[in-house]
């Protein structure tokens, strides 16, 4: 009889185990990337038909009629272009004068020729951050810019250090956390990625502020900001990660990161954290934006907290926008309740009040019950706070502009962010991103040549970090550096001063 081991024909059998196993999964995943793109073809036919106003669709569309990232120019791209030349003169205001910008020099380009799925097909089971996207779906305006949309609101911050009472400062604080996110609503366009060591200043008198932010790594992408009040009354202050996940239906994105906001006056630091932000229907169907998850800004100094939550939409979009919580004291007593929209209003109330106002809202709701189909979008006319007596209004957001769905959905305060003032041109280190020449361009219109310059630029950052790990040299970030966080003692980018001296030196060549 033969004593030979079993060892080889068990190791055998375990491999042809995963090899089925290997091949039922590609199948699965084959399955599922035809029928997504099933839909998503129909459905932009759908959409093309509409708009260019035929009664029935055309035949289903071959894959080469998809515009994807790495093809040459599309008919989109030259409709998009078209329509942007004969709109150039919407600029209304010019930038060598002395007054703001209340317009781009071009509107946005029309993105109905456009298939998101003609990209994501050719990337599942990639990392998001590694997939090329269009500049046709970016916004002419860098992550460091948005970020700078903070301090859109910034008079709360005033108003909290006029107050005695730390709990009405708490008010102003939690409004202007609410207020931080309140210029992303119906903002579906992706910000430009920052390169590394690229820089954003701003300077607002009007506003009694100046703000400085840098991107001091790239993978994983972090971008570290400073703003202060120019009275020196207040110092604002974080760095910002972002984790992106792609759902398929939807993109999530956690903005990893701690805020820090300290008012010198009354010893005090609050830090907190922003809530995740999801755009929906990024294949098929209108995209929509939502803002969900806990904000906890806690006051280091009293104990006092204050709890927000920002709640998701819910099965009929009836929660959509709303952001609920209390002010608690440092032994969880409610002190104040408040709650509103972050795309319109904050209220603040007593607790009584407003447990009360909710107890009999849900017996009219229970009411309803039943009576409801869910929507694949939650409508906007909905968008309206049901007041409770004996509120007050903490923060009501500002009217956006009359052409600001022609500009991207930019608020005012937005559009202002790229302008390139005459008596800014010798200051600016040539590392900030109005200097960028793909946003310049894109703002100005010209698609082409933005998709060209975010490639070369793309092109030289590579080049740049297989360069210096060739040489085995780190890269050093020039305005900020890594150290802990005073007031929660985890790991934080910290502004090292010296950019307010206007000496630069030794600033890398990014664009």
């Amino acid at each position: 009889m033969c004593n030979m081991p079993m060892y080889p024909r068990v190791a055998c059998i375990s491999c042809n185990m995963l090899t089925l196993k290997l091949e039922q999964e590609v199948e699965k995943n084959r399955i599922l990337s035809e029928a997504l793109q099933t839909l998503a073809t129909e459905h932009h036919q759908l959409e093309q038909s509409v708009v260019k106003g035929s009664s029935l669709p055309r035949g289903a569309l071959s894959e080469d009629e998809f515009h994807d990232a790495v093809s040459g120019e599309s008919a989109g791209y030259r409709n998009a272009r078209r329509g942007v030349r004969r709109s150039r003169d919407l600029r209304s205001c010019d930038r060598l004068t002395g007054c703001r910008t209340t317009s781009l020099p071009a509107p946005m380009f029309s993105r109905n020729d456009f298939s998101i799925w003609s990209i994501l097909r050719n990337c599942i089971g990639m990392e998001l951050s590694k997939i090329t996207m269009p500049v046709i779906f970016n916004e002419p305006l860098s992550f460091l810019q948005r970020l700078t949309e903070y301090m859109e609101h910034v008079h709360l911050v005033h108003r909290a250090n006029g107050c005695s009472d730390s709990i009405e400062r708490m008010k102003c604080v939690a409004a202007f956390a609410v207020s931080a996110v309140a210029s992303q609503w119906e903002r579906t366009g992706k910000p430009f990625n920052p390169l590394l060591g690229e820089t954003y200043e701003l300077v607002r008198e009007d506003l009694g502020f100046r703000l400085l932010s840098e991107q001091v790594s790239h993978h994983p992408p972090v971008s570290a900001f400073h703003a202060e009040g120019l009275e020196r009354d207040f110092v604002f202050h974080g760095s910002i990660y972002p984790k992106l996940k792609f759902w398929g239906k939807s993109v999530e994105a956690e903005p990893r990161g701690v805020i820090t906001l300290e008012l010198p006056r009354y010893n005090e630091a609050y830090t907190w954290t922003n809530p995740t932000c999801c755009v929906h229907n990024i294949i098929v169907g209108q995209l929509w934006i939502e803002q969900y998850g806990n904000v906890e800004v806690v006051n280091h100094r009293t104990g006092e907290r204050c709890c927000l939550n920002f709640k998701p939409c819910g099965l009929f979009g009836k929660e959509l926008h709303k952001v609920e919580g209390y002010i608690l004291d440092k032994s969880k007593k409610k002190l104040c309740a408040l709650y509103g929209k972050w795309t319109e209003c904050l209220y603040a109330v007593e607790p009584a009040a407003f447990e009360a106002h909710n107890r009999t809202s849900d017996r009219k709701r229970s009411g309803r019950a039943g009576s409801e189909d869910q929507e694949e979008v939650p409508s906007p006319a909905g968008d309206t706070v049901e007041m409770v007596p004996g509120s007050r209004l903490l923060w009501r957001i500002a009217p956006r502009p009359a052409n600001s769905t022609e500009m991207y959905s930019f608020t005012s305060f937005a559009m202002q962010l790229n302008e390139l003032r005459v008596e800014m041109e010798g200051a600016l280190p040539h590392t900030d991103c109005r200097r960028r020449p793909d946003i310049r361009a894109m703002e100005n219109g010209d698609i082409d040549l933005a998709g060209e310059e975010k490639k070369r630029l793309e092109d030289k950052q590579r080049a740049g970090r297989k360069n210096r790990c060739r040489l085995d040299e780190e890269w050093e970030t020039r305005w900020f550096q890594q150290g802990q966080n005073p007031h929660t003692s985890t790991q934080d980018w910290i502004f090292s001063s010296g950019y307010w001296d206007r000496k630069y030196s030794q600033l890398p060549d990014i664009y």
